[in-house]
């Protein structure tokens, strides 16, 4: 803690970049880690991890309307997800940030602003050092607890870089006492399933960042959150840092536009992860022996989060898991029953073509009520009551025809 302290005084001496102080947030969580353990990757692992990515490719290709997305298989070790993820971390965190040190600079009464000066980027830098100290302590216990780059539903890690990390997997599998390679598999397939899904739809990715950002651009600061833990700090002595909480600093706007956000972000996450789910049950369930209890300790995990991500959530005000992952599955399923699985994948073409959040009521119904758009090729747009002609650019080519032809509706 003493090398914590001498190193966050120093980061203080320092302007700094940005509303987080992200140097002290990988510190943080590279110390926070070190002291936990983080176990190298063995080659023996970095193989199994290889084999069970190759595996669960092949698995997938008959329940996938994609070809692999999977340019890289790597094992990462802790701190390799923490350096491997940041940047998405830094762009879905500093909006919240920046907002967080922009209350702590007026708190600055008006009148007293001139007189500091210079002295004024001192309350930023400060703010920084703040909340980056915090996430740095929120990445390193998420990164304790994540088993793979997508674990948690969003595209953290490089596009088309499927990682597991052997050490979590390991724990993972020890608390569900199973055997590992079988988690491992059984993890591998839902890395592979997400690699397919982001690398063949190429707006998701964008997507579902923009969802998390414009939810979090909702989120207010509490002023006299801040006031409190402000004055636990003493200027004379730096350990004082250690008492400051910023868990209940954000909370969301209670407005018609910010409930907007948040139903569209869970939207969006559950028909991601039901789609993983669905795709993975099916691919794995001939083969692996506890498909379905892995398939419902998954299910459980992700709908309940772990303490990491609870705390994640606490500090920032976003949550991370889909609360809606059931229902999102059930309607993919339906929609494979109905329409075949290029039917089902073909749906990802545009975000408009997805299900709507009313839609996951009655599963059987949306499936049932779409148009087969691959049918589009062949109708006579001039015929009398055919549909209007297409502007110009606009999209064209539909999703390969569903096994059983177009649904009646």
């Amino acid at each position: 803690m003493q090398q914590f302290m001498s190193q966050l005084q120093h980061l203080l001496s320092a302007p700094g970049s940005g509303p987080v102080n992200w140097d002290l947030a990988r510190q943080v969580a590279a110390s926070q880690l070190a002291a936990a353990g983080d176990p190298a990757v063995s080659p023996y692992e970095r193989h199994a991890v290889e084999e069970a990515l190759r595996l669960a490719d092949l698995w997938l290709e008959p329940a996938s309307a994609w070809p692999t997305g999977i340019r890289t298989s790597v094992a990462w070790n802790r701190n390799e997800w923490i350096y491997k993820t940041l940047d998405v971390w830094r762009k879905l965190c500093d909006p919240v940030a920046s907002r967080m040190v922009g209350a702590m600079g007026d708190l600055v009464p008006p009148e007293a602003r001139a007189q500091l000066g210079p002295m004024q980027s001192m309350v930023a830098t400060l703010g920084g050092a703040l909340f980056g100290g915090q996430l740095g302590q929120a990445l390193g216990s998420l990164a304790a607890e994540v088993l793979s780059a997508g674990d948690i539903g969003l595209p953290l890690g490089p596009a088309g870089t499927a990682a597991l990390i052997p050490a979590n997997i390991r724990a993972y599998g020890e608390g569900l006492e199973l055997p590992e390679d079988e988690v491992r598999l059984y993890v591998a397939l839902r890395e592979a399933a997400h690699q397919r899904l982001f690398q063949h739809v190429p707006w998701l990715r964008g997507h579902v960042l923009t969802a998390v950002e414009n939810y979090a651009s909702g989120i207010r600061v509490n002023r006299e959150a801040i006031e409190e833990a402000m004055g636990r700090v003493d200027p004379t002595d730096p350990e004082s840092m250690q008492a400051i909480a910023l868990e209940g600093i954000f909370t969301p706007e209670d407005t018609p536009a910010q409930k907007a956000s948040l139903a569209r972000l869970e939207t969006v996450l559950a028909l991601v992860e039901g789609w993983v789910c669905h795709v993975v049950d099916n691919a794995g369930g001939e083969r692996l022996p506890n498909v379905v209890r892995l398939g419902e300790a998954f299910r459980r995990r992700r709908a309940a989060g772990g303490p990491a991500e609870q705390t994640f959530a606490a500090l920032v005000g976003l949550e991370l898991r889909p609360r809606r992952l059931r229902e999102a599955a059930a309607l993919w399923a339906a929609l494979t029953e109905h329409r075949g699985i290029a039917g089902r994948d073909g749906l990802w073409d545009h975000p408009d073509l997805l299900p709507s959040d009313d839609d996951f009521a009655d599963p059987v119904a949306f499936a049932q009520s779409q148009l087969d758009l691959g049918e589009l090729d062949s109708f006579d747009f001039t015929a009398p009551g055919g549909p209007p002609e297409q502007a110009p650019g606009s999209r064209q080519d539909g999703p390969d025809d569903a096994e059983g032809g177009p649904a009646q509706a």
